[in-house]
């Protein structure tokens, strides 16, 4: 199939934050350092640790933990899809 002619289409940001209707996650590795943007709520962490946190598809944080399999373990528990992101 030859796509060199075909147009290109985006989707917009918040349509593409709507899908999934709350149930579309993806995993964000972090350092300690990022933790405030996402979480300001956290307790002031050690620097330089490596986290991972689960977001909603719009970006919404929902879960700060030290592991990626413990994010990835959590969606699936409330019934959320976790998808990879590039």
């Amino acid at each position: 199939m030859n796509t060199e002619n075909r147009p290109t289409r985006t989707v917009p940001p918040e349509i593409l934050a709507g899908i999934g209707a709350g149930r579309l996650t993806y995993v964000k590795s972090l350092t300690s350092a990022e933790v405030p943007a996402l979480f300001p709520q956290a307790p002031e962490l050690s620097p330089d640790l490596e986290l991972w946190a689960l977001l909603g598809a719009d970006g919404t944080p929902i879960l700060l933990t030290d592991s990626r399999e413990a994010a990835i373990a959590n969606a699936a528990e409330h019934d959320m899809v976790t998808v990879s992101v590039h």
